[in-house]
């Protein structure tokens, strides 16, 4: 919308307002990939999706127009600008009733048809804007800028769209009244504010043809940078409001994640536009057309920037969004950073039995650990064919109470790995055993030279330490495994009561006891077949039953087997049915509840201990209790 530059001043604002278009532009689009990829089941947020979307179609098309353009393109910019101000007003609409919805107050049927019937004024005038008549040919030549004559439809649709604003504010201001919690009166205030933007971001476009424009280009640039700027941080306020809406997790994690989502997105991409844009109009100032540094300089900013953002973004977490909790948290992320992983655990073996084979110049050595009083193989070096000859449970018999004493098994030497004593443990007491450690014999050796059996043994108690930390994590992700049903029930009414305290779901007696929902679970699939479990089960009383149960002529066991059917079909991965690991769990719940076979043979089939096919089955059951709260919550929002 650059026209003329015979002002430097004028020039000036009108560059910076081109900046300033393009960055909103960014940022908008920016926000609406975030609200696609991370809480669009929410209504909340797929009506602010729809507001983005027009902001993104209204300043890029805005941000595209030059004074190098014909008239023919400026004029076709024009007309798709106006797709995106004309569904702004229901867009707003559409929010404000969202945001009623989710406060407690939700629609008889009269609010969704005012929207229903906003969304068809709206394309009623997209109708007028294609054939001509909702606004006349081009101004080329027009004041401040090149615009669109207006009509007397013109004067209508702004009718409309100022009566939706002030409709979609009421509602506004009634979904506040609602809010009962300080955060979500404060987050409700945010999302207030912010949306004046795309509102505000309008503004000028629906001036262009007044003589007020024309008569004062000074002051309608300079307010429309101000707007500009205004539109910019009002957007970020609002997606900042929104991102609340619609997920469970942390207040922490939803500002860490959308704080770099934008430090990654638009302020990087902005920054390099922005130097782009001043270094090529540099360039023209001194008479260059073409300046080299143009992609140079859009290349040293973004590489700066992600270099930045990767340095800094540990600080800011830290400091802006853990608070009193830094320590926890820094503990939980150390853990993290410093995981023994399966994977960490055979490498630093396999370096462990390179060593011992080395030292006693064997062909063959092996670690296994002992799990539920089950030795299994951890690490095999060497020759495979000489660890398969051995029995493990023979070696496991000749363990006696001498920690420090290595024996013959075979073809083999074994040695004990126990666990390091600690404090209060009993200098009589033997600690744990926590697997075994073999290398294989050469041919005619009978003994281990002294210097060897201290270099075996040291080595030993280094296995022994990797098997006691492997011990003590599985114990630890026990632990988190037991304890996460449990956290995400408390998120999730947590999330639920951000903006409406009244809500029921915060008093539904199924909410509440939801931390038993994997046992509940579990029982229904114990009695799949019929049952007290099944038909005295708690999960009767989820709406997804009743649901089903009205189409099955009142069969409420019929409605939760037919429930739990659909909730197994989900764990089940594509195509044909197969006995690889990503089958497990879905095997399991198959073999074990829908056909209802023994536990001994469902792990002979499978191939694994019974002890494992008890922790894979819990695993399994709280899949099926995740899949079930799915369904629950979409049948809600219904």
């Amino acid at each position: 919308m650059i026209n003329g530059w015979s002002d430097p001043f004028l020039a000036g604002l009108q560059a910076l307002n081109q900046i300033l278009t393009a960055g909103i532009a960014i940022t908008a689009f920016s926000l609406f990939l975030y609200a696609l990829s991370f809480n669009l089941r929410d209504r909340v947020a797929r009506s602010f999706a729809i507001i983005l979307l027009c902001v993104v179609v209204v300043f890029t098309t805005e941000a595209l127009q030059d004074e190098s353009m014909t008239a023919e393109m400026i004029q076709l910019l024009l007309r798709l600008q106006w797709f995106g101000i004309i569904f702004l007003p229901a867009a707003y609409l559409h929010l404000s009733d969202a945001l009623l919805v989710t406060a407690g107050r939700p629609s008889r049927g009269r609010r969704r048809l005012a929207v229903r019937g906003v969304y068809l004024a709206s394309a009623f005038f997209i109708a007028l804007l294609a054939i001509g008549w909702l606004l006349g040919p081009i101004v080329i030549d027009g004041k401040p800028a090149p615009h669109l004559q207006r009509t007397p439809w013109t004067e209508l649709f702004t009718l409309f769209y100022v009566s939706a604003i002030v409709w979609a504010g009421v509602n506004f201001a009634r979904a506040y009244r609602r809010m009962l919690s300080s955060s979500g009166r404060r987050r409700m205030l945010y999302l207030m504010a912010g949306a004046t933007a795309p509102a505000l971001g309008s503004y000028p476009y629906l001036l262009f043809g007044y003589g007020l424009a024309a008569r004062h280009t000074y002051l309608f640039w300079s307010a429309a940078t101000v707007i500009n700027v205004l539109v910019g941080a009002l957007v970020i306020m609002m997606a900042y409001a929104v991102a609340f809406f619609g997920v469970s997790w942390p207040d922490r994690v939803i500002k860490a994640r959308l704080f770099k989502w934008i430090m990654r997105g638009p302020v990087t991409a902005s920054s390099a536009l922005a130097l782009m844009t001043i270094v090529r109009r540099g360039g023209e100032l001194f008479g260059v057309p073409y300046n080299a540094f143009v992609p140079l300089i859009v290349v040293v900013t973004v590489l700066l920037f992600e270099h930045l953002i990767t340095f800094a973004a540990p600080v800011w977490e830290r400091v802006l969004f853990h608070g009193n909790d830094s320590g926890e948290l820094q503990l939980l992320q150390n853990f993290e950073e410093r995981l023994l992983t399966q994977s960490d655990l055979q490498q630093f073996l396999e370096t462990v039995l390179a060593a011992v084979r080395d030292h006693m110049q064997s062909p063959s050595a092996f670690v296994v650990a002992l799990d539920d009083e089950t030795l299994s193989p951890i690490v095999v070096a060497g020759n495979r064919s000489l660890f398969e000859q051995e029995s493990l449970t023979e070696a496991l018999e000749k363990v006696e109470g001498d920690n420090r004493r290595e024996f013959q098994c075979g073809n083999y030497w074994i040695l004990p790995l126990y666990r390091r004593r600690h404090a209060g443990m009993d200098m009589d007491e033997l600690p744990p055993l926590l697997g075994l450690l073999g290398v294989a014999r050469r041919e005619k050796q009978r003994i281990i030279e002294r210097d060897q059996r201290e270099a075996l043994w040291f080595l030993s108690d280094r296995a022994a330490l990797a098997l006691e930390d492997r011990q003590l994590q599985q114990r630890v992700f026990n632990s988190m495994a037991d304890l996460q049903p449990q956290v995400e029930m408390i998120q999730r009414m947590r999330a639920a009561g951000r903006y409406d305290v009244r809500s029921s779901s915060l008093l539904d007696e199924t909410l509440v006891q939801e931390s038993d929902l994997a046992n509940w679970v579990r029982d229904a699939l114990t009695h799949y077949w019929g049952g007290p479990k099944l038909t005295n089960n708690p999960l009767m009383k989820l709406q997804v039953v009743q649901v089903l149960a009205e189409k099955d002529d009142g069969n409420s066991a019929n409605a939760l087997r037919a429930l739990l059917r659909k909730a197994v079909d989900q764990v089940k991965p594509k195509g044909d049915r197969k006995f690889t690991t990503e089958w497990i769990l879905y095997n399991i719940l198959e073999m074990k509840f829908i056909e209802g076979r023994k536990v001994r043979d469902v792990a002979s089939r499978l191939a694994m201990s019974e002890a494992d096919l008890y922790r894979k089955q819990r695993i399994a059951v709280e899949a099926v209790a995740k899949a079930i709260l799915e369904m629950e919550a979409r049948q809600k929002e219904q």
